[in-house]
């Protein structure tokens, strides 16, 4: 079996947000399937807004380079108004650098999603992130994670408390590793 990496993206502006704690815990899940993980949060990356043919700032080269070096890829955006957020749109706007790479874009990788939403509306950015990842040539792992009223789901700390919900990232994080293993070959 080929030795791969695994790339979590998310999060929100928010630092601690359930989108990057649900992130957190699906990239130990890659890491259980024997990958090995990268965490990409946005509100660390500070992405600058995308702009066609603007010179790229260290942080656009740091996602690049590491979605580039990717065998799969772990999603995990906050739901705005029923999709994802204005910043995890602009982070994947930035992947049109990845045209010209060969393969180009996300060709012949795994993406794995989360949502975290406040209401009963998480499966829509997963829809959304889906039609996103189809666009850029991957793949989308068959289980998704919508995590509905994600603000229940952790205790003061940011540890979760629902057990279900955790065990679920968990599945996804290890069926992406798996599955990119298997892409691999």
């Amino acid at each position: 079996m080929p030795h791969i990496k695994i790339v979590g993206l998310g999060g929100s502006l928010k630092p601690g947000s359930a989108s990057a704690l649900a992130l957190s815990e699906a990239l130990r899940g890659a890491e259980e399937g024997g990958a090995s993980v990268e965490l990409l949060e946005l509100h660390v990356l500070d992405l600058p807004m995308f702009v066609p043919d603007r010179e790229p700032a260290p942080s656009v080269r740091r996602l690049i380079e590491s979605v580039s070096a990717a065998a799969g890829l772990i999603w995990s955006s906050p739901v705005y108004h029923g999709s994802m957020s204005g910043a995890f749109k602009n982070a994947l706007d930035w992947l049109e650098l990845l045209s010209k790479h060969e393969p180009p874009y996300l060709t012949d990788k795994i993406v794995g999603l989360i949502a975290t939403a406040g209401g009963v509306q998480g499966l829509q950015a997963i829809n959304a992130m889906e039609f996103a990842v189809r666009s850029l040539r991957g793949y989308t792992h068959p289980l998704t994670a919508p995590l509905d009223r994600a603000w229940q789901l952790f205790d003061k700390s940011g540890t979760f408390s629902d057990e279900a919900a955790l065990a679920k990232l968990r599945t996804l994080g290890k069926g992406v590793a798996e599955a990119a293993k298997r892409m691999s070959r």
